[in-house]
């Protein structure tokens, strides 16, 4: 990881490895967090976080699904997410704000615990390896499923819920993968242990919908926006394991991975290994988050620099 100088915790500004919590935190035991990915990216007129309200509003519904009372407002946190990223100076980065049931009362009731926010910033230039982009990454589709939302809520972007995937990717990556595709408790795709899938075959491109146990992903919704403006053929349906070997491509989409190809499924080859469709989505994809397309110009936040107040 590639340290910055501040983290925002509750509206102070803390040296990065100051920013510490009690050992005694109940998320840290229970699982009790929700949490975002962000990016920002470098433009011609500054640093610009891509679809910064997408993400904000996602963390307050996320909040919501787990009764969680932020005691911020919506316009509060996206400025802190600015402030962030102003006092450390990125050009580009990663953004992380997680709000979480903090230090006070032990046991699995959250609920006597007040709600700590800390927001974290830093250069993460690549998630799925540095040849992913160019290469395609490999994949397995995982042992463990995908969970059900009678047993965690896929929707929440919960702390909790990444255990889930945690284990599918060490399965991965003991096995040699890159990767790992998650089927839900009915053997049908999901998604990966941190990127939503997408599946083009004949022309037309499809994605598992939400009920399948698919977050509903921030960069998933940009792909099918996208795909839509290039008068592509689009489908949200269920996707069958098989399905995935006989694709002409696959994709993986998220925050962290951008749009990533993907070249081999469970050792099986897909496509050619040409992708041209995901090249196509992959450079309309960084023309708008770059601030190349004017048409998508509100999906942009861009980060002012600004004096450092900063209070410890």
């Amino acid at each position: 990881m590639q340290e910055a100088q501040w983290i925002w915790m509750n509206r102070e500004l803390h040296k990065w490895n100051d920013a510490k919590i009690h050992v005694l935190t109940h998320a840290l035991h229970y699982g009790t967090g929700i949490f975002e990915g962000i990016r920002c990216f470098r433009t011609e007129d500054g640093p610009a976080i891509f679809r910064l309200r997408e993400h904000i509003s996602r963390l307050f519904d996320s909040a919501k699904i787990y009764m969680m009372e932020i005691p911020f407002t919506f316009n509060e946190l996206s400025d802190a997410v600015k402030q962030t990223v102003s006092v450390n100076n990125l050009q580009e980065c990663y953004i992380r704000p997680i709000a979480y049931y903090s230090y006070g009362e032990m046991g699995v009731n959250p609920l006597p615990n007040k709600i700590d926010v800390a927001i974290a910033a830093w250069r993460w230039d690549t998630y799925l390896g540095k040849e992913a982009e160019e290469k395609g990454v490999r994949c397995q589709v995982s042992s463990w499923r995908r969970i059900n939302p009678s047993i965690l809520p896929p929707q929440a972007k919960a702390t909790a819920n990444y255990a889930n995937g945690s284990l599918a990717k060490i399965e991965a990556i003991k096995a040699g993968y890159d990767e790992a595709i998650m089927l839900n408790m009915d053997n049908v795709v999901a998604e990966a242990t941190g990127e939503n899938i997408f599946r083009i075959k004949d022309g037309i491109l499809s994605t598992p919908p939400a009920s399948d146990g698919a977050l509903r992903g921030i960069t998933r919704d940009t792909v099918i926006q996208i795909a839509g403006d290039m008068g592509m053929l689009f489908r949200r349906n269920t996707i069958s394991r098989e399905e995935l070997y006989t694709s002409d491509e696959v994709l993986l989409t998220g925050t962290a991975a951008g749009v990533t190809p993907v070249r081999e499924v469970d050792g099986r080859s897909i496509g050619t290994g040409k992708w041209p469709f995901a090249q196509k989505i992959r450079q309309a994809y960084s023309d708008i988050i770059h601030g190349r397309n004017e048409k998508y110009g509100s999906w942009l936040d861009l980060v002012e620099p600004r004096r450092m107040e900063v209070r410890v």
